[in-house]
């Protein structure tokens, strides 16, 4: 073995570390796909996809380029970009059999990579200490084919981000109402707080006990706080109730916040130029 010094560069990721402060990103990760796909001199889009998502029934002739393209994107996303956690899981779900709607959306991505190419995870030391919180969100039957929901969560930190964990994924039942899938996204934002923990305890010695969770639905929190079955939610699956006991023990404490201030609601639906503004701080961390 040998010192190579400060990480610098791994595995398509880019590191700047200075006094109290790492960045990273994947600007040459990013402008080697653009290339790869002759994307490279596009004309940048602000927003990662249209609010209304039309895809065209003709199947493409060259699919393998599109699953190259997607497979790509899911890899800057996992790393650097939870603002492409929507569309990139939208797009994933029609690798099987793709259109030539879903290689314009995907474009439409990479045009947008094009014009925040510059984007970066900001970690800096926090004198305030650290206090993992959640936010958690869901998208009411938002797929037309099988009316499944979609459930988004990120966790962070501090409370000037970055994010350290996203996901954005389709719901594997359908839910009768906003409020159901809300504790469904509930139930998973839980158990992605509950390993966290685990995490941060192994390294820190025990000294993440709690955690905060954002909801923006009331009957979701009521959901979780009350133990009560009512004549709405008593078919939901138990495995889902699991989040009352942690609320019980202390583990979680279940909060309102409004959904203006959601920041899971970017990746439960087209995010607006407007909500990727709002939420850039946050999501990148400061220095943005």
């Amino acid at each position: 073995m040998k010192d190579l010094g400060r990480i610098t560069f791994f595995l398509g990721m880019d590191f700047k570390q200075s006094k109290g402060e790492i960045k990273i990103n994947q600007k040459r990760f990013i402008l080697k796909i653009l290339e790869r796909f002759g994307m490279i001199d596009c004309k940048p889009r602000l927003t990662p996809c249209e609010q209304r998502l039309e895809f065209n029934c003709r199947e493409l002739t060259n699919a393998r380029q599109y699953r190259e393209m997607i497979g790509s994107l899911i890899y800057a996303m996992t790393c650097t970009r939870p603002d492409l956690s929507w569309i990139v899981s939208k797009l994933s779900q029609t690798l099987s059999n793709p259109r030539t709607g879903d290689l314009i959306a995907a474009k439409h991505v990479l045009r947008y990579l094009k014009g925040t190419v510059d984007y970066e995870l900001c970690f800096k030391k926090s004198d305030a200490g650290l206090q993992l919180t959640a936010y958690s969100d869901s998208d009411w039957a938002s797929c037309l084919e099988d009316r499944r929901s979609t459930t988004g969560y990120c966790c962070t930190l501090t409370e000037g981000g970055p994010l350290i964990s996203w996901k954005s994924r389709k719901q594997p039942t359908v839910a009768i109402s906003t409020c159901e899938a809300e504790y469904v996204a509930l139930a998973n934002t839980a158990q992605e707080c509950l390993y966290l923990t685990q995490l941060l305890n192994g390294m820190y010695k025990k000294v993440h006990q709690s955690m905060k969770v954002s909801v923006d639905n009331q009957g979701a929190i009521a959901q979780s706080k009350n133990p009560v079955n009512r004549q709405r939610s008593k078919h939901i699956d138990i495995k889902y109730h699991f989040v009352r006991e942690m609320y019980v023990k202390g583990m979680i404490d279940i909060v309102y916040c409004p959904t203006q201030d959601m920041v899971a609601d970017i990746l439960t639906k087209p995010p607006t130029k407007c909500k990727l503004d709002n939420f850039k701080s946050i999501v990148f961390g400061c220095g943005n």
